[in-house]
Protein backbone atom coordinates (compact mmCIF):
# COMPACT_ATOMS: atom_id res chain seq x y z
CA UNK A 1 0.00 0.00 0.00
CA UNK A 2 1.20 3.65 -0.57
CA UNK A 3 2.17 6.29 1.40
CA UNK A 4 0.62 9.81 0.61
CA UNK A 5 3.21 12.53 0.32
CA UNK A 6 2.16 16.30 0.54
CA UNK A 7 4.99 16.27 -2.43
CA UNK A 8 2.46 13.98 -4.93
CA UNK A 9 -0.38 16.09 -3.66
CA UNK A 10 -2.20 18.68 -6.02
CA UNK A 11 -5.24 21.11 -5.37
CA UNK A 12 -7.90 21.48 -8.01
CA UNK A 13 -10.05 24.86 -8.02
CA UNK A 14 -12.95 26.14 -10.11
CA UNK A 15 -15.52 29.21 -9.43
CA UNK A 16 -19.53 27.40 -9.05
CA UNK A 17 -21.91 28.78 -11.30
CA UNK A 18 -24.52 27.33 -8.43
CA UNK A 19 -23.90 27.56 -4.92
CA UNK A 20 -22.65 23.68 -3.62
CA UNK A 21 -22.27 22.32 -6.99
CA UNK A 22 -19.30 21.48 -8.34
CA UNK A 23 -18.67 22.07 -12.04
CA UNK A 24 -18.01 19.26 -14.79
CA UNK A 25 -14.99 20.76 -16.07
CA UNK A 26 -12.95 23.98 -15.37
CA UNK A 27 -10.54 23.30 -12.87
CA UNK A 28 -7.21 24.40 -12.77
CA UNK A 29 -4.31 23.20 -10.75
CA UNK A 30 -3.02 25.57 -8.27
CA UNK A 31 0.11 26.20 -6.64
CA UNK A 32 -0.10 25.78 -2.41
CA UNK A 33 1.87 25.81 0.50
CA UNK A 34 -0.48 23.45 2.90
CA UNK A 35 -3.99 23.09 3.54
CA UNK A 36 -6.70 22.45 5.78
CA UNK A 37 -9.57 22.83 4.34
CA UNK A 38 -12.09 19.37 5.11
CA UNK A 39 -15.32 18.34 6.80
CA UNK A 40 -15.40 17.42 10.44
CA UNK A 41 -18.09 15.63 12.15
CA UNK A 42 -17.47 15.58 15.87
CA UNK A 43 -19.22 12.95 18.50
CA UNK A 44 -21.11 13.95 21.28
CA UNK A 45 -20.49 12.31 24.70
CA UNK A 46 -23.78 10.42 25.21
CA UNK A 47 -25.34 11.74 28.66
CA UNK A 48 -27.94 8.84 29.38
CA UNK A 49 -27.83 6.94 32.66
CA UNK A 50 -29.07 4.11 34.07
CA UNK A 51 -26.49 1.62 31.97
CA UNK A 52 -23.87 1.34 33.98
CA UNK A 53 -20.41 3.36 34.14
CA UNK A 54 -19.50 2.67 30.61
CA UNK A 55 -21.17 5.07 28.36
CA UNK A 56 -24.23 4.23 25.64
CA UNK A 57 -22.53 4.79 21.79
CA UNK A 58 -21.93 8.53 21.02
CA UNK A 59 -24.23 11.14 18.32
CA UNK A 60 -23.12 12.73 15.04
CA UNK A 61 -22.82 16.50 15.29
CA UNK A 62 -23.65 18.50 12.75
CA UNK A 63 -21.16 18.76 10.31
CA UNK A 64 -18.42 21.71 9.28
CA UNK A 65 -16.38 22.03 6.17
CA UNK A 66 -13.31 24.80 6.64
CA UNK A 67 -9.85 25.15 7.05
CA UNK A 68 -7.04 27.23 5.45
CA UNK A 69 -4.69 26.87 2.45
CA UNK A 70 -1.37 28.53 1.93
CA UNK A 71 -0.58 29.49 -1.46
CA UNK A 72 1.59 31.78 -3.16
CA UNK A 73 1.28 35.78 -3.69
CA UNK A 74 2.61 35.20 -7.55
CA UNK A 75 1.28 36.58 -11.11
CA UNK A 76 -1.57 34.55 -11.91
CA UNK A 77 -2.99 32.15 -9.50
CA UNK A 78 -3.39 34.73 -6.93
CA UNK A 79 -5.96 36.47 -8.67
CA UNK A 80 -8.07 33.35 -7.97
CA UNK A 81 -8.63 33.78 -4.44
CA UNK A 82 -8.70 37.98 -4.66
CA UNK A 83 -11.97 37.16 -7.11
CA UNK A 84 -13.27 34.58 -3.70
CA UNK A 85 -12.66 37.21 -1.32
CA UNK A 86 -13.69 40.75 -3.21
CA UNK A 87 -16.18 39.41 -6.44
CA UNK A 88 -15.23 39.82 -10.12
CA UNK A 89 -13.07 42.39 -11.21
CA UNK A 90 -12.76 44.75 -13.99
CA UNK A 91 -10.66 44.00 -16.24
CA UNK A 92 -9.10 46.43 -18.54
CA UNK A 93 -6.91 46.22 -21.33
CA UNK A 94 -5.18 43.49 -24.06
CA UNK A 95 -1.45 41.83 -23.68
CA UNK A 96 -1.07 43.70 -20.60
CA UNK A 97 -4.62 43.22 -18.25
CA UNK A 98 -5.14 45.24 -15.13
CA UNK A 99 -7.32 43.55 -12.96
CA UNK A 100 -8.70 45.41 -10.20
CA UNK A 101 -10.90 44.12 -7.08
CA UNK A 102 -12.44 46.11 -4.94
CA UNK A 103 -14.49 45.32 -1.09
CA UNK A 104 -18.22 46.10 -0.75
CA UNK A 105 -19.81 43.43 -3.13
CA UNK A 106 -22.79 42.14 -1.81
CA UNK A 107 -22.77 38.68 -3.21
CA UNK A 108 -19.36 36.78 -3.60
CA UNK A 109 -18.27 33.53 -5.99
CA UNK A 110 -18.58 30.00 -4.45
CA UNK A 111 -15.79 27.35 -5.61
CA UNK A 112 -15.05 24.19 -5.59
CA UNK A 113 -11.49 23.01 -4.10
CA UNK A 114 -10.39 19.31 -4.66
CA UNK A 115 -7.82 17.83 -2.50
CA UNK A 116 -6.09 15.30 -4.21
CA UNK A 117 -4.18 12.36 -2.70
CA UNK A 118 -3.45 9.99 -5.44
CA UNK A 119 -1.25 7.23 -4.18
CA UNK A 120 -3.57 6.10 -1.21
CA UNK A 121 -6.24 6.96 -3.32
CA UNK A 122 -8.14 9.74 -1.94
CA UNK A 123 -10.07 12.72 -3.92
CA UNK A 124 -11.46 15.08 -1.86
CA UNK A 125 -13.97 17.72 -3.27
CA UNK A 126 -15.27 20.76 -1.07
CA UNK A 127 -18.07 22.45 -2.50
CA UNK A 128 -19.67 25.76 -1.78
CA UNK A 129 -16.01 27.13 -0.51
CA UNK A 130 -16.27 30.76 0.21
CA UNK A 131 -12.82 33.17 1.15
CA UNK A 132 -13.69 34.33 4.53
CA UNK A 133 -10.05 35.55 5.39
CA UNK A 134 -7.32 36.63 3.12
CA UNK A 135 -4.23 37.73 4.77
CA UNK A 136 -0.34 37.87 4.48
CA UNK A 137 3.19 39.83 6.50
CA UNK A 138 5.44 41.89 4.25
CA UNK A 139 8.88 42.03 5.31
CA UNK A 140 12.65 41.85 4.34
CA UNK A 141 13.12 37.98 3.55
CA UNK A 142 11.50 34.98 3.04
CA UNK A 143 9.37 33.38 0.61
CA UNK A 144 6.26 35.73 0.23
CA UNK A 145 3.04 33.18 1.14
CA UNK A 146 -0.58 34.21 2.20
CA UNK A 147 -3.14 32.50 4.14
CA UNK A 148 -6.71 31.61 2.72
CA UNK A 149 -9.46 30.86 5.19
CA UNK A 150 -12.73 29.09 3.22
CA UNK A 151 -15.81 28.11 4.56
CA UNK A 152 -17.35 25.53 2.75
CA UNK A 153 -20.51 23.76 2.67
CA UNK A 154 -19.88 20.19 1.59
CA UNK A 155 -17.70 17.57 1.23
CA UNK A 156 -17.86 14.51 -1.14
CA UNK A 157 -14.31 11.81 -1.52
CA UNK A 158 -13.99 8.70 -3.70
CA UNK A 159 -11.08 6.69 -5.20
CA UNK A 160 -11.10 8.70 -8.45
CA UNK A 161 -11.21 12.51 -9.11
CA UNK A 162 -14.11 14.49 -10.11
CA UNK A 163 -12.06 17.41 -11.28
CA UNK A 164 -11.30 15.63 -14.65
CA UNK A 165 -8.13 17.67 -16.88
CA UNK A 166 -6.68 20.70 -15.20
CA UNK A 167 -5.61 23.83 -16.74
CA UNK A 168 -1.95 25.01 -15.40
CA UNK A 169 -1.39 28.16 -14.48
CA UNK A 170 2.13 29.68 -14.95
CA UNK A 171 3.73 29.98 -11.80
CA UNK A 172 5.83 33.35 -11.37
CA UNK A 173 6.06 34.82 -7.73
CA UNK A 174 6.33 38.27 -5.95
CA UNK A 175 9.55 38.46 -3.05
CA UNK A 176 9.13 40.33 -0.26
CA UNK A 177 12.05 42.14 -1.65
CA UNK A 178 10.02 43.64 -4.61
CA UNK A 179 7.62 45.31 -2.37
CA UNK A 180 7.43 48.96 -0.89
CA UNK A 181 5.07 50.59 1.37
CA UNK A 182 3.38 54.26 0.46
CA UNK A 183 1.91 56.39 3.14
CA UNK A 184 0.16 59.58 1.11
CA UNK A 185 1.59 58.46 -1.84
CA UNK A 186 5.31 59.25 -0.14
CA UNK A 187 7.33 55.77 0.17
CA UNK A 188 7.18 54.85 3.93
CA UNK A 189 10.67 53.86 5.00
CA UNK A 190 12.26 52.22 8.18
CA UNK A 191 9.50 49.79 7.97
CA UNK A 192 10.45 46.39 10.22
CA UNK A 193 7.01 44.18 9.37
CA UNK A 194 3.49 44.83 7.71
CA UNK A 195 0.40 42.46 8.42
CA UNK A 196 -2.56 43.17 6.27
CA UNK A 197 -5.69 40.53 7.13
CA UNK A 198 -9.07 41.56 5.40
CA UNK A 199 -11.78 39.54 6.20
CA UNK A 200 -15.72 39.21 4.82
CA UNK A 201 -17.29 37.87 8.40
CA UNK A 202 -19.00 34.97 6.53
CA UNK A 203 -22.26 34.69 8.71
CA UNK A 204 -22.87 30.46 7.97
CA UNK A 205 -26.39 29.75 7.54
CA UNK A 206 -26.85 26.90 10.11
CA UNK A 207 -30.41 25.96 9.55
CA UNK A 208 -32.30 22.81 10.04
CA UNK A 209 -31.44 20.17 7.24
CA UNK A 210 -31.40 16.74 6.95
CA UNK A 211 -28.17 15.72 6.24
CA UNK A 212 -26.35 18.54 8.80
CA UNK A 213 -25.30 20.76 6.06
CA UNK A 214 -25.36 24.80 6.22
CA UNK A 215 -27.47 26.51 3.10
CA UNK A 216 -25.00 28.85 2.53
CA UNK A 217 -22.24 31.81 4.01
CA UNK A 218 -23.89 35.05 4.06
CA UNK A 219 -21.09 37.85 3.60
CA UNK A 220 -21.25 40.69 6.84
CA UNK A 221 -19.57 43.70 7.70
CA UNK A 222 -16.45 43.23 5.89
CA UNK A 223 -12.95 43.92 7.79
CA UNK A 224 -9.57 45.10 6.94
CA UNK A 225 -6.82 45.65 9.63
CA UNK A 226 -3.51 44.65 10.32
CA UNK A 227 0.11 45.90 11.71
CA UNK A 228 2.38 47.64 11.04
CA UNK A 229 6.41 47.83 12.95
CA UNK A 230 8.85 50.81 12.13
CA UNK A 231 11.84 51.99 13.86
CA UNK A 232 11.53 54.74 15.40
CA UNK A 233 13.13 57.52 14.44
CA UNK A 234 10.16 59.94 13.28
CA UNK A 235 6.97 61.41 14.49
CA UNK A 236 4.77 61.33 11.50
CA UNK A 237 2.90 57.89 12.69
CA UNK A 238 2.91 58.96 16.20
CA UNK A 239 1.43 62.52 15.39
CA UNK A 240 -1.30 60.87 13.23
CA UNK A 241 -2.21 58.69 15.85
CA UNK A 242 -2.47 61.33 18.31
CA UNK A 243 -4.38 63.49 15.70
CA UNK A 244 -7.25 60.39 15.05
CA UNK A 245 -6.64 61.44 11.55
CA UNK A 246 -6.66 58.57 8.62
CA UNK A 247 -4.04 58.02 6.40
CA UNK A 248 -3.95 56.21 3.06
CA UNK A 249 -1.19 53.30 3.05
CA UNK A 250 -0.32 51.86 -0.55
CA UNK A 251 1.27 47.97 -0.14
CA UNK A 252 2.82 47.15 -3.45
CA UNK A 253 4.99 44.41 -5.65
CA UNK A 254 6.25 45.15 -8.73
CA UNK A 255 8.23 42.78 -11.06
CA UNK A 256 11.09 44.17 -13.51
CA UNK A 257 9.11 42.45 -16.00
CA UNK A 258 6.04 44.65 -15.54
CA UNK A 259 3.86 42.68 -13.57
CA UNK A 260 2.17 44.05 -10.47
CA UNK A 261 -0.20 43.62 -7.32
CA UNK A 262 -1.25 46.93 -5.36
CA UNK A 263 -3.25 47.25 -2.25
CA UNK A 264 -4.64 50.46 -1.80
CA UNK A 265 -6.56 51.56 1.80
CA UNK A 266 -7.96 55.20 1.53
CA UNK A 267 -8.45 55.24 4.94
CA UNK A 268 -6.56 53.88 7.43
CA UNK A 269 -7.05 54.87 10.71
CA UNK A 270 -3.78 54.49 13.86
CA UNK A 271 -4.23 53.87 17.44
CA UNK A 272 -2.03 55.48 19.72
CA UNK A 273 0.83 53.51 20.60
CA UNK A 274 3.83 53.34 23.06
CA UNK A 275 7.30 53.50 22.20
CA UNK A 276 8.92 51.20 24.58
CA UNK A 277 12.25 50.90 25.09
CA UNK A 278 13.70 47.18 25.56
CA UNK A 279 16.98 47.19 25.53
CA UNK A 280 20.26 48.71 23.99
CA UNK A 281 18.86 48.05 20.26
CA UNK A 282 17.10 50.10 18.03
CA UNK A 283 13.32 50.90 19.55
CA UNK A 284 10.61 49.78 17.40
CA UNK A 285 6.70 51.45 17.25
CA UNK A 286 3.99 48.49 16.21
CA UNK A 287 0.53 50.14 15.56
CA UNK A 288 -2.57 47.82 14.77
CA UNK A 289 -4.16 49.45 11.90
CA UNK A 290 -7.87 49.46 10.70
CA UNK A 291 -9.51 50.66 7.68
CA UNK A 292 -12.70 52.19 6.71
CA UNK A 293 -14.34 53.38 3.88
CA UNK A 294 -14.26 57.12 2.73
CA UNK A 295 -16.93 59.82 3.53
CA UNK A 296 -17.04 59.78 -0.34
CA UNK A 297 -18.50 56.23 -0.11
CA UNK A 298 -14.81 54.92 -1.96
CA UNK A 299 -14.56 51.35 -1.39
CA UNK A 300 -12.48 50.30 2.06
CA UNK A 301 -9.24 48.33 -0.15
CA UNK A 302 -8.78 48.05 -3.96
CA UNK A 303 -6.66 45.82 -5.40
CA UNK A 304 -4.99 45.82 -8.81
CA UNK A 305 -3.07 42.84 -10.31
CA UNK A 306 -1.16 43.45 -13.74
CA UNK A 307 -0.44 40.48 -15.80
CA UNK A 308 -1.16 39.23 -19.50
CA UNK A 309 -4.47 36.59 -17.88
CA UNK A 310 -7.28 38.31 -19.94
CA UNK A 311 -9.93 37.55 -17.10
CA UNK A 312 -10.50 35.76 -13.88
Amino acid sequence: MARQQGAQSQLAVAFESNYGVSPASGFSRMPFASTTLGAAQPLLANELLGYGRDPLAPQRDAISVDGEIVVPIDVNSFGFWLKGAFGNPASTGTGTVQHVFTSGAEVLPSLSIEVQQPRVPYFAMSKGAMVNMLSWTMQRSGLLTARVGLIAQDETSGEASAAGTLDDIEIKRFGHFNGSIRRNGAVLGNVVSAEITYSNNLDPVEVIRGDGLIAGADPSIAQLSGRITVRFDNRILMDQARDGEPCAFEFGYELATGEALTVSVPAAHLPRAKAPVEGPAGVQVSFDWQASQTLNGDPMIQVRLVNERASY
